[in-house]
C-alpha cells in the first residue's frame, strides 16, 4: 500500500527548516526598527504585527523601537509648520516638537500597540523619556565646517533598559517611541529612530538588531548592481560608510554600533516584503544584509558572506 502524500506536507518541511534558529534565538532579545513603508501600508502593518507576535510565542523576546517621519510630516502641514532638513535631520522647533511629541506617542505608538494587541494583551507602549529609558543632549551636525543649531534634535548620551527589562520579564511587547529628555536642560528631544534602537539593542544585549527599511539590503555596488551583499563584518562596513548614500547612513550606523557593542547580529531588511522578519530570522538564506562583529566564529552569523544565491537574483 503506497504512502498518501499529503497536501501539507511542504508546511511542516517549513516549519522543520525553522526548527535550528527556533533553538538558536529560543529565550534571546530581538530588537526590531519600525519605519518606512511598513509603517504606512496597511498589509504590511498589519503582517509586521503577526511577525512580532510570532517571534513572542516562538520563545523569543521582541522589542519594537518606532519613529514617524510621514506621519509627523503631515501633521506639520496640517499645523501650518514647514518641514525642512539639514543634513539629513529635521529641523524641529519647539513648536514641531510639540508635534512630533503628539504623533511618536498619540498616534504611531498607539496604533502599532493596537495591531499587536489584536493578538492577545501583550504590547505596552512608552517613550524614551519615561523612565528615562532613553537620554539625549542636543545634536548639532556640522554643515560645510559649521556647526548647526537645527532645533530639539537629540543625540543619546545613555539608556536606562530597567521599564524595557520589568515588561519583557512580564511576558509584554515593549513598544518604544524614539523621543528622550535632557539632563542637561529638561527639554525633550526628537531623535534619530534608527539610533535609539542601535542603543537599546546593545544596552538589552540583545541577539539581533532587525531595521526595516524599503530596500532589499546593502547593496554591493549601487547604481551599477541590484546584487544585495548577504553578510559582512564590521570593519566591512566600516569601510563601505563614507560611500553610502544620506538614507541609509544612519541604519548602517546603527548596525555598526549595535555588533560592536555585545550585539551578536545587526541586520537591515526589507521592509515592503510582508512576513520579512520571519523569512530573515527563520530561513537558512534570509532576505536581508547581515552584519557580524570583527573575529564572529563562522557559524554566528547563520549564512555565508557574499551576495544572495543565484536563484535569488539579489532580492528580497
Amino acid at each position: 500500500m503506497s504512502t498518501r502524500q499529503h497536501t501539507a506536507l511542504p508546511k511542516a518541511q517549513i516549519l522543520i527548516e525553522a526548527l535550528p534558529w527556533l533553538t538558536r534565538h529560543q529565550g534571546k532579545t530581538v530588537v526590531i526598527k519600525f519605519g518606512g513603508n511598513a509603517m504606512v501600508d496597511e498589509q504590511l502593518k498589519a503582517a509586521f504585527a503577526q511577525d512580532v507576535v510570532f517571534l513572542h510565542h516562538a520563545g523569543l523576546k521582541p522589542v519594537v523601537v518606532h519613529g514617524g517621519g510621514p506621519q509627523i510630516s503631515k501633521q506639520l502641514d496640517r499645523h501650518g509648520l514647514v518641514s525642512e532638513f539639514k543634513a539629513g535631520l529635521r529641523v524641529t522647533t519647539p513648536e514641531a516638537m510639540d508635534v512630533v511629541r503628539m504623533v511618536l506617542a498619540g498616534q504611531v505608538q498607539r496604533e502599532l500597540v493596537g495591531l499587536l494587541n489584536r493578538h492577545g494583551p501583550l504590547a505596552v507602549g512608552l517613550t524614551g523619556e519615561d523612565a528615562h529609558t532613553l537620554t539625549a543632549t542636543k545634536h548639532q551636525p556640522r554643515i560645510e565646517g559649521e556647526l548647526v543649531d537645527i532645533g530639539r534634535v537629540g543625540e543619546i548620551t545613555g539608556t536606562d533598559t530597567g521599564a524595557i527589562e520589568a515588561l519583557l520579564a512580564d511576558g509584554r511587547i515593549p513598544v518604544v517611541s524614539s523621543i528622550a529628555r535632557s539632563a542637561d536642560d529638561d527639554h525633550v528631544y526628537n531623535v534619530n529612530a534608527d539610533t535609539a534602537a542601535a542603543a537599546l539593542a546593545a544596552a538589552l544585549n540583545a541577539e539581533t538588531l532587525m531595521v526595516l527599511t524599503d530596500v532589499e539590503g546593502l547593496y554591493e555596488d549601487w547604481p551599477h548592481s541590484d546584487d544585495v551583499i548577504s553578510k559582512l563584518t564590521a570593519a566591512e562596513l566600516e569601510k563601505l560608510l563614507p560611500d553610502l548614500a544620506s538614507g541609509m547612513v544612519p541604519k548602517m550606523e546603527g548596525c555598526l554600533h549595535a555588533v560592536r557593542n555585545g550585539v551578536h547580529t545587526a541586520r537591515v531588511i526589507d521592509g515592503r516584503v510582508q512576513h520579512s522578519i520571519l523569512l530573515e530570522i527563520f530561513t537558512d538564506d534570509g532576505v536581508g544584509t547581515m552584519v557580524v562583529p570583527d573575529g564572529a566564529d563562522d557559524d554566528s552569523g547563520d549564512r555565508d558572506s557574499g551576495g544572495h544565491d543565484e536563484d535569488q537574483g539579489g532580492a528580497s
